[in-house]
Order: C-alpha cells, then sequence, then structure tokens
C-alpha cells in the first residue's frame, strides 16, 4: 500500500511540475548589463527573446543583425544542454532499472 501511495505523489507531484513549467513558459524577465546599454528579454523556460543592444556600441549598420545572431547562438547552446541534459538522465535512469520518463 505505500508503495502505491509513493507512486500516487510522484504522478501527483509530475503534474504539479509540469503545470509550473507551462507557467513559466509563458512569463517573461528582463535583465541588463553596463546600465542598460544591452537589454535582454527571456522567458520563463529560459529561451532568450530578445537582445537590445545600444547603438553606440556597435555600427549601426550591423546592430540588427548583431542581435539576432546573439540571440540565436544563445538559444542554440540552450538546446544542445537540454539535450545533453536528457541524454545524462537517460543514462542514470537506465542504469538504475527505471523507466525514461517517469
Amino acid at each position: 500500500m505505500k508503495l502505491a501511495n509513493m507512486m500516487k505523489k510522484a504522478q501527483e507531484m509530475q503534474s504539479k511540475m509540469q503545470d509550473m513549467q507551462a507557467k513559466l513558459a509563458d512569463m517573461t524577465v528582463d535583465g541588463q548589463s553596463g546600465s542598460g546599454m544591452v537589454k535582454t528579454v527571456m522567458t520563463g523556460a529560459g529561451i532568450l527573446k530578445s537582445i537590445e543592444i545600444a547603438p553606440g556600441l556597435v555600427d549601426a549598420d550591423e546592430k540588427d543583425v548583431l542581435e539576432d545572431l546573439v540571440v540565436a547562438a544563445v538559444n542554440d547552446a540552450k538546446e544542445k544542454v537540454e539535450a545533453l541534459v536528457a541524454q545524462e538522465t537517460q543514462q542514470i535512469m537506465g542504469g538504475m532499472g527505471m523507466p525514461i520518463g517517469v
């Protein structure tokens, strides 16, 4: 009976975590550095949505391209980190004889 209760609690916790992740994905936070010369917007899921670089820091003709490239590079790195975490988690869970995704 205790194992069944533990499994039920684990499922409830997993459901709550999924709800929290969905809620966080819809939220955004602002970041800045250099007294506001570089500003960013990121989702609660860690996706960089935008970056704004003060015009005086870069060539005005290249500013938009640079901003887009930085956003793409950061999000590419984040995707690679997520894949690495998934791979490492799979190895750990498999080594414990536990089904993946539980």
